[in-house]
């Protein structure tokens, strides 16, 4: 692409590079100059401006970014996205319902790397997203990407965004109440807040004594009328031995991991039951505020497979704002 100064002679055809302002109105950058543009510049006194045109090989900014959205996204429907259309050269990429953000990061990274005029910006991967939510935008920097380096774009960049969207949706709350004492509503609150803003409804709550076998008849119980089982305790869980551990796997079921690198969120343990998640959930669950469970449970919701180095990869960008609620904060 040729860039810079021309007088209006010689700027037909060309792309306006920068707005210009008139006594009525103005043009706005990225115009394609025609004779009747170049003719209200002359009446306004204008003799020279600075444009871009496009050499042979390049392919213009809208359609260099509608191309790329089109390889990151052959199928927008199938992976649960939009496309929407393209001006000034960009292109967005939206939700079309709750769910959680697949990102392929080396392909997203593979697409960066090709030229700095093409460009993709993503949310982070697994972020929650809400329909009509952002996902990423496709963005071609100058008025025009060159056609070679478009092309390598579509070969790495292919099927790298997706959106994973909720599919289970039937879930119960089970919590241990310790010495008989009322556990209150704010994990009933602050959980049902979590399950909304993903589109699901807290099916069920139950509450049992913080001992072994009653978590365990519990956990029985609500294993054949739900996809997720999540358990907070009136204790905190604080060894992988602990009472709610133990509990799941009296019932028949597996303790996968326990503990994870994110604050608030650190006494985390996930395992199943017949093949139906169990979450043991932080004591920080009963605040709205983000913490690691949030993390687990939304991948959990979208059937995303968690595993112990997913959540211990979790340490960078794990330190998270504490609430006000906090018992023992960090600094004290």
């Amino acid at each position: 692409m040729k860039f810079g100064p021309v007088t209006l002679d010689a700027a037909e055809g060309a792309i306006l590079a920068h707005s210009v302002a008139l006594p009525k109105g103005r043009l706005r950058k990225g115009l394609a100059l025609d004779a009747a543009a170049l003719e209200k510049l002359r009446k306004a006194g204008v003799e020279e401006i600075t444009v871009a045109r496009l050499e042979p090989g390049d392919v213009h900014e809208d359609r260099a970014a509608e191309r790329l959205a089109q390889a990151l996204v052959p199928d927008p429907k199938a992976v649960n996205l939009r496309v929407a259309p393209a001006s000034t050269g960009r292109v967005n990429i939206y939700s079309t319902g709750n769910g959680v953000a697949e990102i392929d990061a080396d392909k997203i990274n593979a697409v960066n790397a090709v030229h700095p005029m093409i460009t993709v910006a993503t949310v982070p991967e697994w972020q929650r997203m809400a329909a009509r939510g952002m996902v990423a935008t496709v963005k071609i920097i100058s008025y025009a990407a060159p056609g070679e380096a478009l092309e390598q774009t579509f070969s790495v960049g292919q099927n790298a965004l997706a959106l994973r969207p909720v599919t289970r949706k039937r879930t119960v709350l089970i919590q241990t109440s310790v010495g008989g004492q009322d556990v209150g509503d704010k994990g009933v609150r602050a959980m049902s807040m979590r399950f909304d803003r993903m589109g699901v409804t807290l099916n069920d709550q139950t509450v049992v004594p913080h001992r072994i076998e009653a978590l365990r008849d519990a956990l029985a119980a609500a294993r054949p009328d739900h996809d997720i089982l999540c358990i907070l305790t009136g204790s905190a869980t604080s060894d992988l031995y602990d009472v709610a551990p133990q509990a799941l796997r009296a019932a028949g079921g597996e303790v996968v991991h326990y503990g994870m690198p994110v604050d608030p969120g650190n006494l985390l343990f996930w395992g199943h039951l017949d093949g139906v998640p169990v979450i043991g959930l932080p004591g920080c669950a009963r605040s709205p505020a983000m913490n690691g469970a949030d993390w687990v449970l939304e991948r959990m919701l979208c059937d995303v497979p968690v595993s112990p180095g997913d959540i211990m990869g979790m340490g960078v960008g794990g330190l998270l704002k504490e609430p006000p609620s906090r018992p023992r904060p960090r600094e004290s």
